[in-house]
């Protein structure tokens, strides 16, 4: 299977998202609802985004390992944040857990007035195009 990532010469580049990404015919895709910095009793983890967003990322990964998967194989991401808080603690959990993988997937980030578990700062939620066996 081959992804391809898209970054057209006429946009912005970015080494921490793809501008687009092409998932060819055959792929399984995985769709990952949207995660918050839950523990595994349903507990928030943190007061603070950054903590919650480690914890949001590590509950994604472990959607991704039980359908056999893994970071690489993640084509976009969507990244809730409750209005006003910092937008960049977000990035930056997110930058911990993608390292310096290369082909980083499709990103967007949007600002909300309120998520569904009360006293969550965020959610993200993922697709992820898994070559078929």
């Amino acid at each position: 299977m081959s992804v391809t990532y898209i970054n057209p010469g006429d946009l912005p580049t970015n080494p921490a998202y793809s501008q687009a990404v092409r998932v060819p015919a055959g792929a399984d895709i995985l769709y990952i609802g949207g995660q918050n910095g839950v523990d595994g009793s349903g507990r928030l983890v943190g007061p603070d985004l950054k903590s919650q967003a480690r914890q949001a990322l590590a509950n994604v990964r472990s959607c991704l390992s039980a359908a056999g998967a893994d970071l690489e194989h993640i084509v976009k991401w969507s990244i809730f944040i409750k209005e006003g808080e910092p937008l960049l603690d977000g990035f930056a959990a997110f930058q911990e857990v993608w390292g310096e993988r290369e082909n980083p997937p499709a990103i967007s980030g949007f600002f909300v007035s309120a998520l569904a578990v009360p006293g969550a700062l965020v959610e993200i939620e993922a697709v992820a195009a898994i070559p078929a066996d």
